[in-house]
């Protein structure tokens, strides 16, 4: 009598369940290694455009800075200079009373002694096309590459020169009284884009 053989196989195979979950593994791998990926593509581009305000907005500061200085060659000269007679210890009657000069000579010259509540300074729009401010180099014949073309500010630097009452100056040990100014100068940059501005202020003793 032969001996019957049996052979005994699971009731289910292990291995599609097996490649199911490998599939699965391998998919949720791909999703966060693609999460990951954007993530750091964002990151670098926040970083490139963060490094890009910031050159942008030291060019502008640079361009204000520049706008100071011309503002004190036109105020003290040297020979260059145009009008820098106007400014006189005991003479304003060259800046425009309430408000700032827009032609001539008067371009820019301001005398804040009537007005109340805002500052006169804040009220002039130095970033007009054509605004009621010295430009660079109108007075002092000095050059400043500007414009749409290449890494450089779209405008010039513009400034207002405001006269006050230097009260420091008033009196001296012999009783004399003498009338003196100091001048407040504010001056706008602009970055490689118009919206891109620093305005920047100092006050300026002539002797």
């Amino acid at each position: 009598m032969r001996a019957k053989r049996f052979s005994f196989l699971p009731a289910t195979d292990p291995r599609p369940y097996q490649r199911g979950v490998s599939m699965i593994v391998v998919m949720m791998l791909l999703a966060i290694i693609a999460i990951l990926g954007m993530g750091s593509m964002q990151i670098s581009m926040m970083s490139e455009r963060g490094a890009r305000n910031e050159r942008d907005v030291q060019i502008a500061w640079q361009g204000a800075e520049a706008g100071l200085m011309d503002a004190e060659y036109d105020i003290r000269g040297p020979g260059t200079a145009t009008r820098k007679n106007l400014f006189t210890k005991n003479d304003s009657s060259a800046f425009s009373i309430g408000g700032c000069g827009t032609t001539g000579t008067g371009k820019g010259l301001c005398d804040p002694s009537t007005v109340t509540g805002k500052p006169l300074w804040l009220s002039v729009d130095l970033a007009a096309d054509s605004p009621a401010a010295a430009v660079y180099g109108d007075f002092t014949g000095r050059a400043f590459k500007s414009g749409s073309s290449g890494l450089q500010p779209a405008k010039k630097p513009r400034y207002i020169i405001e006269v006050l009452q230097d009260r420091n100056a008033f009196g001296d040990a012999s009783g004399r009284v003498e009338r003196k100014f100091v001048y407040r100068v504010t001056s706008m940059g602009f970055g490689p884009r118009e919206d891109i501005q620093v305005v920047t202020q100092i006050l300026f003793r002539k002797e």
